[in-house]
């Protein structure tokens, strides 16, 4: 019993503090502005309140922080050493505030706001910076916080908040999300320069069955399709090494370390081979997912739309810039 009297007493601090806070806050302009001015008709006429109201509740404040934060000589007023302590923070707190109010307007500026996007490593090289290309054509001044991830670690900065829009795979089927399928990639077998079936253009997939493979880690899309495409196709892949991103993939199938199911490559990789696989069906969709019921800001709408708008034509090469003059 003493234990949970000694708990009692540590935790009600924190409470009331916090209860204090809630209630103090509207209340803190109220506070530097009468202070500012030390006279409380001006700092009234000021803020466009009502004398009484602003007097009410400079009582009220010192009443709820137990300390006299004036000095009163009529209307007007003189900070004590309390109320010029307490003012420092004040300012420091309004100003956050303030700072605050400028940034969220600012991201939400139709013209020059910013949208938070996120997107698979693989479309990093070429198809991101192509989109972003094209849309910035007619909205020059919008920014953008670009995240590359694999998909649920992008649906996990989603769903906190930190995303405004990701393109992912597979497309997620969440109760949560909003997802759009947008487009898909073929995949192809990739194998070393010199392996047996080098020479081949075309595979059915249940020919690698005793091929060795190296695949992405547990967890990415790709992994989850990789074992999906390999098991329609009656096996289950032996792995050997798992990584992080598909270029790496290629590198170690280049070195003779195992062959993988892969997007097409942004270059050429030299050192391997890629053979379209026939059956099963292999590939990857790619989809938009958003937050469900979370209000976009006109930026993050406008892009969204452009996404939405090139559904079935994402993943084109886009056009090559024309020469420097």
């Amino acid at each position: 019993m003493a234990h949970e009297q000694r708990s009692e007493g540590y935790l009600s601090p924190s409470s009331d503090t916090e209860d204090m806070v809630l209630s103090l806050v509207p209340r803190l302009a109220h506070f530097a502005g009468v202070a500012r001015t030390e006279h409380v008709t001006r700092a009234a006429a000021g803020m466009r309140v009502p004398q009484s109201t602003l007097s009410r509740a400079l009582v009220r404040l010192e009443h709820d922080l137990g300390v006299e934060l004036f000095a009163r000589r009529g209307r007007t007023v003189s900070l004590t050493p309390a109320g010029r302590t307490f003012l420092g923070s004040v300012e420091r707190a309004l100003a956050e505030i303030g700072r605050a109010v400028e940034e969220v307007r600012a991201d939400a500026d139709p013209a020059t706001g910013k949208v938070a996007f996120g997107f698979l490593h693989t479309m990093g090289a070429e198809t991101v910076p192509g989109l972003l290309q094209a849309f910035r054509a007619d909205h020059p001044r919008i920014r953008f916080a670009l995240v590359q991830n694999y998909g649920e670690a992008m649906l996990e900065r989603l769903r906190a908040g930190e995303l405004d829009l990701c393109l992912t795979s597979p497309v997620p089927d969440a109760p949560d999300l909003v997802a759009r399928r947008l487009d898909e990639q073929k995949l192809r077998l990739v194998v070393p320069a010199d392996h047996r079936l080098a020479g081949r253009r075309r595979i059915r997939l249940a020919e690698a069955a005793e091929e060795t493979f190296v695949t992405l880690e547990p967890g990415y899309g790709l992994r989850r399709i990789t074992d999906a495409v390999c098991e329609e196709a009656g096996f289950r892949p032996r792995v050997a090494f798992e990584g992080e991103e598909a270029e790496t993939l290629r590198g170690l199938v280049a070195a003779g370390l195992g062959v993988a199911l892969l997007p097409p490559p942004v270059f050429p990789r030299p050192g391997v081979v890629e053979l379209t696989v026939t059956a099963p069906r292999a590939v990857r969709e790619i989809g938009l997912a958003w937050l469900d019921g979370h209000p976009d800001t006109p930026p993050v709408a406008a892009f969204k739309r452009f996404l939405l708008a090139r559904r079935g034509n994402l993943l084109a090469r886009p056009a090559p810039l024309p020469p420097a003059q």
